[in-house]
């Protein structure tokens, strides 16, 4: 295991530290473009707040294999005298989804009404902030920021923008050979969030609703990144200097990687999602909040791995991991969350799989911990270490 992580799944600090960094560089000339833009239709449209907020495990020290990908929040401005109105979308979507009503301060709703138009759909006889009208507007309001990017920046590096309908863009991003060390090409998935204030944002969720039905448009998902990041590092002052959290974490997503060559689809794709970094992290959580912190020092890897391992198989069986943030009352104070996230209706993220495929996926993770050393030998030739794509 100490082998496998150390060639396989760790990043070299030096690497990612000058991926971030040049990330930074490309993705705030970026965004400063796109705000200055966004400030000429007027005051009925949205805008760029001007600033963006990294997250993901190249932030937070768990990223494996190559520092190649990363995760950027670029918060939205709604016109002045508009508030977002997040509620649970009881019956409308997964579970843990939101939709968001606006309300207008003063009498604007008329005054707002052309906005309404444009970034707002009817649900149940009321108008809604669409995720679908503007992710398709953040979209093309990068696309017609790039070119002023590109010129700027065509000295350090090549960037384009790719995107997917319903998903956020993706921006690439390829390094010139002599303006740094490490010549990696870096693709950025660039979120558009609304900002509900105590570092909460609401993100697009993926249309998965039947075809035709409004709700999808309307759909969003409730980000807590920035109270992830915090448990981390009160995480890290409590652990031992030496604990093995985060390599257990990083493990356990090198042994998911590999395992998925041996699956065939469909479940191939059941398994990256049920055991998804986000569901890993979770487990993790919970985990590190039910024993001493002393127990993770790194002597004891391998007994704390197999623990999470047990771990997530019993939620599995059980059909239940429920979201650590989300009406969770026993987070440790010092990791002060906001007063919307303690009293939002508990989400169990297992939800969405019926009992036998979790039941597959229970087998087959006591499976692969049982064979991690054949399958390390088997699925870490060259052939096998292409990048897998993210479900």
């Amino acid at each position: 295991l100490e082998r496998f992580h150390a060639r396989e799944l760790r990043v070299s600090p030096h690497v990612l530290g000058h991926s971030k960094a040049h990330v930074g560089r490309v993705v705030a000339e970026l965004v400063r473009a796109a705000k200055a833009q966004g400030l000429q239709p007027g005051p009925l449209a949205l805008s760029l707040r001007g600033d963006f907020v990294r997250i993901g495990s190249a932030y937070e020290q768990h990223k494996v294999r190559s520092p190649d990908c990363f995760d950027i929040l670029v918060p939205l401005r709604l016109p002045p005298h508009l508030e977002p109105q997040p509620r649970c979308a009881d019956g409308l979507g997964p579970c843990g989804a939101f939709v968001c009503g606006l309300r207008a301060k003063d009498g604007w709703a008329r005054r707002c009404r052309p906005f309404a138009e444009g970034f707002c759909v009817e649900l149940q006889g009321r108008s809604h902030l669409s995720s679908g009208l503007v992710l398709r507007w953040f979209q093309g309001h990068l696309q017609r920021c790039l070119g002023a990017v590109r010129y700027r920046l065509q000295e350090r590096c090549r960037v384009s923008l790719s995107a997917c309908p319903g998903h956020p863009p993706t921006l690439h991003i390829l390094p010139c050979s002599d303006y740094v060390c490490c010549h990696i090409s870096m693709a950025v998935r660039l979120i558009p969030a609304i900002p509900l204030g105590d570092a909460l944002y609401l993100t697009a969720l993926p249309p998965e609703g039947p075809h035709g039905s409004l709700a999808p448009e309307a759909l969003w998902g409730l980000n807590a990144s920035r109270q992830e990041q915090r448990l981390l590092g009160w995480l890290k002052e409590q652990a031992p200097a030496t604990s093995c959290h985060l390599k257990c974490l990083q493990i356990l997503k090198g042994l998911r990687d590999l395992r998925r060559h041996g699956l065939e689809e469909p479940f191939c794709s059941q398994w990256g999602r049920a055991l998804s970094s986000y569901i890993l992290k979770t487990a993790l959580f919970s985990l590190l909040l039910q024993g001493p912190l002393e127990a993770w020092d790194e002597r004891f890897l391998v007994e704390r791995l197999e623990d999470l391992v047990l771990y997530l198989r019993d939620c599995l069986r059980k059909q239940v991991l429920m979201d650590f943030f989300l009406g969770n009352s026993s987070i440790p104070e010092a990791v002060a969350l906001p007063r919307f996230l303690k009293e939002a209706a508990p989400v169990n993220l297992l939800s969405a799989f019926d009992g036998p495929t979790l039941d597959l996926v229970a087998f087959q993770l006591i499976s692969t911990w049982i064979q991690a050393p054949h399958i390390i030998r088997m699925y870490s030739s060259p052939r096998y270490l292409r990048p897998v794509p993210a479900p």
